[in-house]
Parts: structure tokens; C-alpha cells; sequence
């Protein structure tokens, strides 16, 4: 007997398990909900989101609601009769009347109870952190707050960036949809422990300014941070391709260190990163050396004079 779902979600990582959900051939996916066509790009383009072009493009009935609250929504909820409500950044709390219908779950890009909210996996990041993973969980009207049902958990990399963190996780969010699925009357869920959940923000383009204060800092910024806002100076100098040379020594920050091959070495506050790209404002990236070189910049300079700040 095959489950009955009603999904809802938005971008990448949600297709990716609708995508699952779709293949698997003891799940059917009878109504998709997804956020509204945004405008993409400098010509703002009206773009759907991936969700909604996976769905169509296997005859799945999409709805595009501003708020779940709009008219009509319920209903189409309800007529589906489904097993269970499948959520992944769908992007919007759902109310009392659509958490009733049906058991819903969401599959959550950390190790709840810490990191709720909108940037899980950057947030992992930015700390440093060792191990992430994904979270099955019950829906209640809070913030990611519901009873916890399975988990994977991940060996985060040191050099692992923000794409590649994402993608992994996306996998196992997959494999954790169905195993949460199939085996539901089995799991007990556990309730989360308040005292140790940690709330995450809606990532803004001024965090990825940095001040070389912290080497390892600007490193899990840079990884974190991937794509977008990426990491740039005070004057809007952006930087890339970092490697964390060393996290201990006392330097001036953005002092020039040393040069390897077409990359520069410069100090932080405390330790030492190699940067391989650079790109100025207004211009295209550059291989750092050539930065240097143009600006006549050798060891013991500053690569941006620039005003320190914490």
C-alpha cells in the first residue's frame, strides 16, 4: 500500500527529496506546495523554484500559496487525504488547522536541538564545528521545536566549503525521508532538550565583511560563506581561493608574510592565511601575486591599507 504525501518545500535540497520521494515505489506525492516565482538576476526573471519544476515536470499538482493560511490551501490539503505532510525549506510556519491533517515532518540540515532556524549548514561552518548532520522531526508551531524521530550525523572535513557540505547533506536527507517514513509506527520521538538549542539567522551580505583579525575565523567565514555574500575587506576588496596557513602566530593583520607561486601569504591578528585569488572593486578576480605586483606591494607591506578593527 502505497503512502500517500503532500510535500512542501522550495529550493535544491527540498527537490532533491522530492525527487526520492517521486522514484520511491511505496510513496505518492499527490500535491506539491512551493514558494510564489521570484524574480532572479539583474533582468529579474521570473523564476520558479526547483521544486515546483521537478514536480510539473512529473504531473504533480503544485500550489503556490503567499501564506498557508490562503484560501483554499487547506481544502487542497485536506482532499489529498495524505499519510503524512513531508517539509523541507519550505520557507513558512504552518499553522494549527495543516499540522492537524496529517503527521508532519521536516527534514532540518542540522543536529537539532542546535541550529534552528534559516542557516543550518553555514552555521556549522562558521563555528568551526566538527559534526553536522540532518534531523527527521515532528511539526509543531515553533521554530523547528517539534519531538525529534531519526538523525544522520556527518564527519564535517576541515577543508569542506559550504556547496559540497550542502550536497551531502541533501543525500542524507533523502535517505533519511524514506527510513522516517517506512518505519514510523516504530520510532519513539524524543522530545528536544531546550537547554541546549541554539538559534540561527537569515544570513545578511555585511557578514562576510572581515577584518583579518582571526585567521581561522576568516577561514570558516570563507567556507561558510560560499557563493554568497563570500568574504571581502572593509573597502570592498573580495577574496578567494583561502587556505588556513597556521592559527597561532601574532601578525599585523593583512600583512604581506610571503608569496607561493601565484598565491600570497598574509597575517592576521592571530595566524596566517594563503589567498589565491583577489578581487578588487569594480574589477575582475586576479591571481593575488598579480595583485601585489601591480601595486608594487613586497613582504612586510600591508596588502590593504586598511584601518584595523576587532
Amino acid at each position: 500500500m502505497k503512502k500517500k504525501i503532500v510535500y512542501m518545500g522550495t529550493p535544491h535540497y527540498a527537490e532533491e527529496i522530492l525527487r526520492t520521494l517521486i522514484e520511491a515505489d511505496d510513496m505518492d506525492v499527490g500535491l506539491v506546495l512551493t514558494q510564489p516565482d521570484r524574480p532572479v538576476g539583474r533582468k529579474k526573471v521570473m523564476t520558479p523554484p526547483p521544486v515546483k519544476v521537478l514536480a510539473q515536470a512529473h504531473n504533480i499538482s503544485v500550489m503556490q500559496p503567499q501564506r498557508l493560511s490562503d484560501e483554499g490551501v487547506y481544502e487542497a490539503i485536506v482532499n489529498e487525504a495524505p499519510d503524512f505532510i513531508v517539509v523541507a525549506a519550505f520557507g513558512q510556519i504552518l499553522p494549527h488547522s495543516i499540522l492537524d491533517i496529517a503527521p508532519c515532518i521536516n527534514l532540518h540540515a542540522s543536529l537539532l536541538p542546535k541550529y534552528r532556524g534559516a542557516s543550518p549548514v553555514q552555521q556549522a561552518l562558521l563555528n568551526g564545528d566538527k559534526v553536522t548532520g540532518v534531523t527527521s522531526m515532528l511539526m509543531e508551531e515553533g521554530l523547528d521545536t517539534g519531538p525529534m524521530l531519526e538523525k544522520i550525523v556527518f564527519e564535517i572535513p576541515e577543508d569542506m566549503r559550504l556547496f559540497a557540505l550542502m550536497d551531502q547533506l541533501t543525500k542524507d536527507a533523502a535517505i533519511l525521508t524514506l527510513s522516517t517514513l517506512r518505519d514510523y509506527e516504530k520510532i519513539t520521538p524524543v522530545v528536544q532538550n531546550e537547554s541546549e538549542a541554539s538559534l540561527c539567522k537569515k544570513i545578511k551580505k555585511q557578514d562576510g565583511l572581515v577584518h583579518m583579525v582571526d585567521a581561522r575565523e576568516v577561514y570558516n567565514k570563507y567556507r561558510a560563506f560560499e557563493g554568497w555574500p563570500g568574504i571581502f575587506a572593509q573597502n570592498g576588496t573580495k577574496f578567494d581561493d583561502l587556505s588556513l596557513v597556521e592559527d597561532k602566530l601574532l601578525h599585523r593583520p593583512f600583512e604581506i608574510l610571503a608569496f607561493e607561486e601565484e598565491s600570497v601569504i598574509i597575517g592576521c591578528g592571530c595566524g596566517s592565511l594563503e589567498i589565491g585569488t583577489i578581487q578588487p572593486v569594480s574589477k575582475k578576480p586576479m591571481s593575488a601575486r598579480a595583485y601585489t605586483i601591480g601595486r608594487g606591494l613586497k613582504i612586510g607591506d600591508l596588502l590593504l591599507e586598511l584601518p584595523s578593527h576587532a
